[in-house]
């Protein structure tokens, strides 16, 4: 009998091993074709221990069972194994058993990782993600998107420019929390630092912002009254302030100042002159750590988009209600061109670098109109003449702003020898800037514009043509035939040719002789024949025929105009009799 026992235990030892996976062979083996793990394999093999397989081959439990002490070797006790049963009937039988876990000796469900059914849904669950981590890993082969993105700051920061201050690598900050700068407020080097000190420095006032912290937190149980005492604590910082600034040096002695007059004399304007005992020691830190402040404002700034380092192109304005989009760049000064954004005064065209200084100046500005002398007025427009040589500094203010949409515009400072005409469009609030042109006050060449510009918030309303309307108005009244100065902005060519069509259009369709004449065109309307004839070119209406030219009077082209006259109405016109001007003395 113990021969027939042990010739079994063999044969049951052989099946097993042939039909015995664990989780982890079994997880390679389907991974390796490609597949997640499957459930149907947990789902159909039950965890036993050796003693109870031989017994019940057949009646596979659906609960996890406890090791047997009893039966088979310490290695073979502790093993777990997976049998995969493919009888149906066998499922079909564990399946209609109703039985539930059993428990431990110590009372409790079963809590270590060897004692859990491997067909539970949190092990199939776990089994989903390991295998979905594997194909994850077989795509991450051909896939580059699983890498790291790269550090902020080099996403950041533009490597090709440099810092403006001669001899600077770029590398360092002022405020000592960042690996490179490109402008003169966290250079280092201009500030007569290094990239060292400048880090110690920032960890010396972190230190020194949470004590700030803590003791007042230490103050935060004192009753807020306006008229409080100060602290103990507050009356023993107030006499080291005191002291500290006791000890401020007199003066300068030679060797300091031959020092200074050395350090100006060799860096000039590129470096910051040297600030040691100047004041106290304490002022001088309280300098040091605005300009670190302020520093880190303006790379917050920069990294919002806002500020634009080393290109000097003010990308936004905020002007009145509107924040428009710049076009072109424009010659403020460097403090200014340096920033992404200005805040500009809508009435007296003053810039500023930020909001709080623009709510300051708008409570202080008396200005609602341009200055100069209103010379037209009709409804809500009107139109100022203002003088550069009286007014420059608003002259210079509106051409540096007309820079900023105009691409061929020369003129920015010398506004002494123009007259700007300025249109308005009035509310309850002021006066709006419109548009404007400029003319030379004594032009050899009978031009009537020099520059021209409609507000990017009042284009395609109108307003283009009621300005160059405008400026033939003057030069009726002037008795003179007028052009605009070449050359002219793809906008305002387009304007200008829209214009001069409607013009044309306008007198062949009151025009009831026969022969008409070009300069009796010219005399009426006040365009110059050059411009009459390059119209009538491009309309096709003018033609060579025996030895002279012919203008044909196109009545398609008329119906056309007609139509859109009348379409349009009669709201953004010039009307001549709204006029009160008289031409300046000496043109």
């Amino acid at each position: 009998s113990a021969d027939l026992e042990h010739a079994e235990a063999s044969e049951n030892a052989r099946r097993r091993s042939s039909t015995r996976l664990t989780r982890a062979s079994l997880r390679l083996s389907r991974s390796s074709q490609g597949k997640p793990v499957a459930a149907s394999v947990f789902s159909s093999g039950r965890r036993i221990t050796r003693s109870q397989q031989g017994a019940t081959n057949t009646t596979a439990k659906k609960y996890p069972l406890r090791r047997s002490r009893s039966s088979g070797s310490d290695t073979e006790a502790n093993d777990l194994m997976l049998i995969v049963d493919n009888s149906s009937r066998d499922l079909k039988q564990g399946a209609d058993r109703d039985e539930t876990p059993p428990r431990t000796p110590t009372g409790n469900a079963p809590s270590s990782e060897s004692d859990i059914d491997v067909s539970s849904p949190v092990s199939q669950e776990e089994d989903e993600r390991l295998a979905k981590e594997l194909s994850l890993k077989e795509a991450a082969a051909h896939d580059l998107s699983h890498r790291p993105k790269r550090r902020r700051f080099h996403e950041s920061y533009n490597f090709n420019m440099k810092c403006p201050t001669p001899g600077c690598n770029s590398l360092g900050h002022l405020t000592g929390r960042h690996e490179r700068h490109f402008s003169i407020s966290g250079c280092p080097l201009y500030h007569n630092l290094s990239a060292d000190e400048c880090k110690g420095k920032a960890s010396t006032r972190d230190k020194q912002a949470e004590e700030r912290t803590l003791s007042h937190r230490q103050d935060e149980n004192r009753h807020s009254t306006r008229n409080q005492a100060p602290s103990d604590r507050q009356l023993r910082y107030k006499e080291k302030v005191t002291e500290l600034r006791r000890k401020r040096n007199s003066g300068l002695n030679k060797e300091q100042k031959d020092k200074y007059m050395e350090h100006r004399q060799s860096h000039g304007a590129s470096r910051e002159p040297l600030l040691e005992n100047i004041t106290s020691d304490y002022d001088l830190e309280l300098f040091r750590k605005a300009q670190a402040r302020a520093s880190e404002d303006l790379e917050k700034l920069r990294l919002a988009g806002q500020v634009s380092e080393g290109s000097n192109m003010i990308k936004t304005i905020v002007f009145g209600r509107y924040e428009l989009d710049t076009w072109y760049h424009s010659p403020y000064p460097e403090e200014y061109a340096r920033l992404g954004r200005l805040y500009m005064c809508e009435f007296c065209l003053k810039y500023m670098k930020s909001q709080t200084i623009l709510r300051r100046h708008m409570a202080k500005c008396v200005w609602k109109h341009p200055p100069g002398d209103e010379i037209y007025r009709k409804g809500n427009i009107s139109v100022f003449e203002v003088d550069g040589k009286k007014n420059k500094i608003y002259c210079q203010n509106l051409c540096l702003l007309a820079k900023l949409f105009l691409d061929h515009k020369t003129l920015y400072y010398d506004v002494e020898p123009f007259l700007f005409y300025v249109m308005t469009e009035a509310d309850n609030t002021g006066c709006h800037l419109v548009g404007y042109f400029s003319k030379e006050k004594n032009s050899f060449l009978n031009y009537n514009v020099s520059c021209i510009l409609t507000m990017p918030q009042y284009m395609r309303q109108g307003y283009g043509k009621m300005l160059i309307d405008f400026s033939y108005l003057l030069s009726k009244v002037e008795e003179k035939v007028g052009s605009p100065e070449r050359p002219l902005s793809d906008l305002g060519l387009i304007s200008y040719r829209s214009y001069w069509k409607e013009v044309l259009l306008r007198y062949l369709n009151n025009f009831q002789g026969k022969e008409i004449s070009i300069k009796e065109i010219s005399q009426e309307t006040a365009v110059n024949p050059v411009d009459i004839v390059s119209t009538l070119q491009s309309l096709q209406m003018l033609k060579y025929w025996k030895g002279k030219h012919l203008v044909l009077k196109r009545q398609d082209l008329i119906d056309d105009w007609k139509a859109k006259e009348t379409k349009r109405g009669n709201g953004k016109t010039i009307d001549p009799k709204a006029l009160k001007w008289t031409p300046p003395k000496g043109t």
